[in-house]
């Protein structure tokens, strides 16, 4: 998982808005795992935690590339309208945060066109299959 959370912020390029990280999956096949590998690599102090009943967390990493990581957890949310009284179009108007979205597809509708689908499926205790769409 660090492996390709480092290879994919490698190819991550600056936007006029936020870059988003939509990430799909069940349970288990590793969505907060890499979420919590791009959070090291950048540079945030302590441990990402899933957001799963706060919905949003924001974090300052040490990386100058971004502002704010912003890990969003939809799992709970009936639909997209939800994410925008959290605050949705504030931070990813911003071209400074980095934005990892996990249960993406509980969000689709308002997700930016060009942002970076991940999907994640669990294969056994030590094996996912994980295809990158940009």
């Amino acid at each position: 998982m660090a492996e390709l959370a480092k290879e994919l912020l490698g190819r991550l390029s600056k936007k006029p808005q936020a870059t988003v990280l939509a990430l799909y999956g069940d349970l288990g096949s590793g969505k907060t795992t890499f979420v919590q590998e791009l959070g090291k690599l950048i540079g945030v102090d302590g441990s990402v935690q899933s957001p799963t009943f706060v919905i949003m967390k924001r974090y300052t990493p040490q990386d100058a590339r971004y502002k704010f990581f912003i890990h969003i957890d939809a799992y709970r949310l009936e639909k997209p309208e939800e994410l925008t009284r959290l605050g949705w179009e504030e931070v990813v108007n911003n071209p400074e945060n980095l934005i990892a979205v996990e249960w993406a597809e509980r969000v689709e509708t308002i997700l930016p066109k060009d942002c970076v689908r991940i999907h994640f499926k669990f294969i056994d205790e030590t094996t996912r299959e994980i295809q990158v769409l940009q």
